[in-house]
């Protein structure tokens, strides 16, 4: 089969672009053509710093047929493309910014004609997180001209089913850790240190998370990832003002897949503070390392984590709820118990339920 991916891939940063680079070798080890048709200039100016990893350097294996065509002022690119994927026999839309992608691609479908080939839509969001009138239009009028749509939580799949009455499949989205593959082999020993990791944007909930620490005792928090708008003076104020700049560090920066491992290995567990979500892989990120996980029963996370196991569970947006869960976290002496409750995690296998069902 010829497939068309069309969507952002690595080097661009971010769990997304590693996702599909990472689909488009799987589809094509199953015996399928394939090509990512992929993006020169993703964003406008909104977005925070570098939109490709630092100096270039790549985290994981590019995909060799990567066409980087694509920019979101360039509608005569959008045309030139659109009519290129005609000769596909599917054509698969990465979808997570309404805003963005909207217009874009309902422009390209309409330009692939009547007769197009099938187009499959793989939503890592529904609508995006703001959830505004526009981006709901936009999101409507994508879906109404796809086939089919590919969704990685039963929440997603609700969301979706709203929206469209086209086919929706869900299913477990596979790890596509920048690391080819971990050993777990970082020694748990409690250092009283939590972490949160990635982009910080107002739904994940990094200042409930702060608020949280503020209710613990001798516990200390590194935030790493790039900061969204003004989450980094929102969150320096808040440190400052619960008298935390002693217990909380700040690296507001892309951390580079070299400085992951330490990170890690320096804390005691991993938190996903989030407000809301849809899928991550920040949690097998995490048991990849040999890291239990603290979060909110949002997005897949809570289908992810068994609580009391390998991680604990707490409420979206209560501060007293995540509080209570790292207290217990450290005063019940669970975390070494909790790590050594984390299994080896079947990529191999997850890739496999996920192509077949891409392609059948």
């Amino acid at each position: 089969m010829k497939i068309a991916i069309v969507g952002p891939s690595h080097p661009y940063k971010g769990g997304i672009a590693q996702h599909t680079t990472r689909l488009a070798q799987h589809l094509s080890d199953a015996g399928n053509e394939v090509e990512i048709i992929s993006w020169r200039i993703q964003y406008p100016f909104f977005y925070p710093g570098v939109q490709t990893v630092p100096n270039g350097k790549p985290e994981q294996p590019l995909f060799i047929t990567n066409r980087r065509v694509l920019s979101w002022k360039n509608p005569i690119g959008w045309i030139v493309w659109a009519r290129y994927l005609r000769r596909f026999d599917r054509v698969i839309f990465v979808w997570w910014v309404p805003l963005i992608q909207g217009p874009i691609y309902s422009i390209m479908i309409k330009v692939m004609g009547i007769n197009h080939p099938k187009i499959m839509l793989i939503c890592h969001n529904i609508t995006s997180h703001s959830g505004s009138p526009l981006d709901k239009l936009l999101t409507k009028l994508v879906f109404r001209s796809v086939d089919n749509l590919i969704v990685h939580t039963q929440t997603m799949a609700d969301q979706a089913s709203n929206i469209t009455s086209k086919s929706i499949s869900m299913t477990k989205m596979p790890a596509h850790l920048p690391v080819a593959q971990i050993l777990r082999t970082l020694e748990y020993e409690c250092k009283r240190s939590l972490l949160f990791f990635g982009l910080v944007r107002h739904y994940k909930g990094v200042d409930i998370l702060v608020k949280a620490l503020a209710k613990t005792r001798d516990v200390n928090l590194v935030i790493a990832g790039e900061m969204w708008g003004k989450q980094e003076k929102i969150l320096k104020e808040l440190i400052s003002m619960l008298g935390l700049g002693d217990r909380v560090k700040l690296i507001p920066k892309y951390v580079e897949s070299d400085h992951i491992p330490k990170l890690f290995s320096d804390c005691d567990a991993l938190v996903m503070p989030y407000r809301s979500g849809t899928a991550s892989q920040n949690v097998e990120f995490a048991f990849a390392y040999g890291r239990p996980v603290i979060a909110t029963k949002v997005g897949s996370a809570p289908s992810q984590i068994v609580d009391g196991i390998d991680g604990l569970l707490c409420e979206p947006d209560d501060v007293e709820s995540l509080s209570s869960a790292i207290t217990h976290f450290y005063e019940s002496g669970i975390a070494k118990e909790l790590a050594s409750g984390i299994k080896n995690i079947d990529t191999e296998d997850d890739w496999t339920k996920y192509i077949t069902a891409i392609t059948s």
